[in-house]
């Protein structure tokens, strides 16, 4: 279907998660950029929670591009003692508050959803107020490897598990035209290194199949070939952006060229 007009219906933004795979969530934004999208709602889930977070409140994505050429798993996460994960990822709601400030929800300039789960009900949870740098804590709370985020008396972990790109959650907020970008629907799964490549390959294959029924029909979905980069390797982000918006030009134009 192509979208003559891209002003008729709001336009909403599905970023779906993949951990380090996120950079390629920048060349999408380039490529949106470009075309001259205008992007009415954002939902993020897990890494898509945290770049969504950045474009929600008016950062480009020449700037976001900046922030992750310098951004290291170790920038974000230490190691816990906790019963409950290998890593604490504290430090990214720090990293937040210095570039954004202690915002909410309320201040973003384009309406913002995250996606996360409630380990304890098996709940989704869609974050729509609040903290912001709480809520992509949460979102990006990789279950075993960080500890959850406890709020509310909820038990919130990365929001993949159920759903990794949320265009069920930026439909509910009002968009008719949605864009999704599938991190991990042409993924190429490597022989694991350590724990950790366990633990997310696990999750990452998990939730490949129902990603694909969820984003069904209908939906502009860009899902970029980035079977050559490791999921965790923050030492690839040229060539994940590249490819981000390679692919997001090519599905773009036969939309809205």
């Amino acid at each position: 279907m192509i979208f003559n007009s891209k002003k008729k219906k709001k336009i909403g933004l599905a970023l779906g998660g993949g951990a380090a795979l996120g950079a390629a969530h920048i060349g999408v934004l380039k490529a949106i950029d470009e075309f001259d999208i205008p992007v009415h709602y954002v939902a993020g889930t897990s890494i898509g929670a945290f770049v969504g977070a950045f474009y929600a409140f008016g950062k480009t994505w020449q700037e976001i591009e900046d922030f992750a050429r310098d951004l290291d798993w170790f920038d974000v996460s230490r190691l816990s003692l906790s019963k409950y994960g290998l890593l604490s990822n504290k430090k990214m709601n720090s990293l937040f508050r210095k570039i954004l400030g202690d915002v909410t929800f309320e201040d973003a300039k384009i309406p913002l959803a995250m996606v996360a789960v409630d380990i304890c009900t098996g709940q989704k949870a869609i974050l729509k107020s609040g903290n912001i740098a709480t809520a992509v804590m949460a979102s990006t709370c990789i279950p075993g490897v960080f500890i959850p985020v406890d709020s509310e008396d909820k038990l919130l972990v990365d929001g993949g598990i159920m759903e990794n790109v949320p265009v069920a959650t930026v439909s509910e907020m009002g968009a008719k035209t949605i864009i999704g970008v599938d991190l991990l629907g042409r993924h190429a799964y490597k022989k694991p290194g350590n724990i950790v490549d366990i633990l997310i390959n696990t999750i990452n294959i998990s939730i490949e199949n129902s990603t694909k029924l969820q984003t069904g029909d209908g939906n502009i979905i860009i899902a970029p070939d980035l079977s050559a980069y490791n999921i965790i390797d923050t030492d690839q982000t040229d060539g994940l952006i590249e490819a981000g918006y390679t692919e997001a030009r090519k599905v773009l134009n036969h939309h809205f060229g």
